[in-house]
C-alpha cells in the first residue's frame, strides 16, 4: 500500500517526537534517593550521649577491692573491706577509714557524692577529708552525739563552731545520699538533694582537726560506728 504524502508526513512527525522523548529521558539524571534511618536509630543516639554525659563520672572505689586506698592508722582503727562494691567499715576506737594513695585526684573543681548508712553507732559516719587548693577540709555528718553536720575547720573552728554549723537527725540502716563540690569561688554540700552549706573560699583559711590528719589527701572515716559506703565518685567540673 503506498503512503499519501499527508500520511507520510504524519508518521514522519510523530517519530520525530518519540525520538526527541527518549532522548530527553536519557540526558535527565535521575534523582538520588537518600534512605532516612528509622526512628529508633535517633534514640539510640540520645542514649549514646546521655552515656557519653554520665561516664564524666568516675568510680573512687573497685567493686570487690581496696585497690587505690589504704586502712587509715589512727590506732584503734576497725577492718575495712569492700564486697560488691559496698565499702564496710567496722567500729574502731574511736576511728575507722580509709586514705586514697592515688595521685590523680584534683585540688579543686570537682564534685564527689556517695551513699552511706549507718549500719550501728551513734557518731558520725561520714567524715570525708578532700582537698580545697593546697589546703584541706573535712565534712562531717552525724557527729557530736549523732547530729552535727558541718565542715571542719574553717578559720580554726571546727564543724561545732563556725558558720556551717547545723544540726539533722539521722536512722540508722538507712541510706543518705551525699554531694560536695569545691570550685573555686564556694565549697557546697547536700544531703538528699539538698543544701546544707555553702561557703565562700575568699578570704578562709580551711584546715583540718588533728584527727583526721592521716586522712589527707583524700579519705574517709567514721567514729565508734559500723558504716557501709557505696556508689563513691568525682566527677572534673568546668
Amino acid at each position: 500500500m503506498l503512503f499519501t504524502p499527508l500520511l507520510r508526513n504524519f508518521c514522519l512527525a510523530v517519530s520525530a517526537t518519540v525520538l526527541s522523548t527518549q532522548f530527553a529521558m536519557a540526558q535527565t539524571p535521575l534523582k538520588k534517593v537518600i534512605p532516612q534511618p528509622p526512628a529508633s536509630a535517633k534514640v539510640e543516639t540520645k542514649a549514646v550521649e546521655s552515656t557519653a554525659t554520665e561516664s564524666k563520672w568516675k568510680p573512687l572505689l573497685e567493686k570487690d577491692s581496696l585497690k587505690g586506698w589504704e586502712i587509715t592508722n589512727f590506732g584503734g582503727e576497725g577492718t575495712a573491706e569492700v564486697n560488691e562494691g559496698v565499702l564496710r567499715l567496722d567500729r574502731g576506737e574511736p576511728m575507722t577509714g580509709i586514705t586514697t594513695i592515688r595521685k590523680d585526684f584534683p585540688k579543686e573543681n570537682f564534685e564527689m557524692r556517695w551513699k552511706a548508712s549507718r549500719v550501728d553507732g551513734s557518731d558520725f559516719f561520714a567524715g570525708v577529708t578532700f582537698p580545697v587548693g593546697d589546703e584541706f577540709c573535712s565534712l562531717i555528718c552525724g557527729g557530736w552525739g549523732g547530729g552535727l553536720v558541718g565542715l571542719s575547720s574553717i578559720n580554726n573552728s571546727d564543724a561545732s563552731e563556725n558558720e556551717t554549723t547545723g544540726f539533722q537527725s539521722f536512722k540508722n540502716k538507712q541510706w543518705y545520699a551525699f554531694r560536695v563540690r569545691v570550685d573555686k569561688k564556694t565549697i557546697t554540700a547536700w544531703i538528699d538533694d539538698k543544701e546544707i552549706l555553702k561557703v565562700e573560699r575568699e578570704g578562709k583559711k580551711f584546715s583540718l582537726r588533728g584527727e583526721v590528719f592521716k586522712s589527707k589527701p583524700l579519705g574517709y572515716c567514721v567514729f565508734q560506728s559500723i558504716v557501709d559506703v557505696k556508689e563513691w565518685e568525682y566527677q572534673i567540673i568546668e
